[in-house]
């Protein structure tokens, strides 16, 4: 179908005449075709980037002393502090032999990173005891009753 409507409106645009002799309405429709497939792209573009993001803000939310961590300039190194209320982190770098070094760094600054983010379970709900039903609510009750009416 959207073959044929490509084919009809190219068809009428290379014609010898000026003006177009395709139905104003296949226009339209080519044009709402291409709208729609457009808003589809955009939110799965949308869902994917929100999702990307959240799990970013995870990563750099379980940053923690004791974490190796690289940045987006290339340094490498492990976390001595991280300071939350202006969302940054003490990095150390070098080893005992050439001289420790201390670097604070912002943490949208990482780029890579070994600390994991814990994913949240859901709380698990209390059981609740279960009452086992009376024989009373059965339906072998009934039929009990229709053999003695026999």
């Amino acid at each position: 179908m959207l073959y044929n409507l490509l084919s009809e409106v190219t068809s009428s645009t290379t014609s010898s005449s000026a003006a177009p002799t395709g139905n104003p309405w296949q226009t339209w429709l080519m044009f709402g075709i291409i709208a729609a497939v457009l808003v589809v792209f955009m939110v799965f573009n949308r869902r994917t980037q929100k999702k990307r993001q959240e799990e970013t803000m995870n990563m750099l939310n379980a940053i923690q002393p004791g974490n190796k961590v690289k940045t987006i300039g290339g340094i490498c190194g492990v976390v001595v502090e991280v300071c939350p209320e202006d969302n940054t982190f003490v990095l150390e770098t070098g080893s005992e032999a050439s001289g420790k070094s201390y670097i604070k760094f912002d943490k949208q600054a990482v780029y890579q990173t070994d600390a994991v983010a814990k994913k949240e379970e859901p709380a698990p709900k209390a059981e609740e005891p279960v009452e086992a039903p009376e024989a009373e609510e059965f339906a072998e009750a009934p039929e009990a009753e229709e053999k003695t009416e026999e």
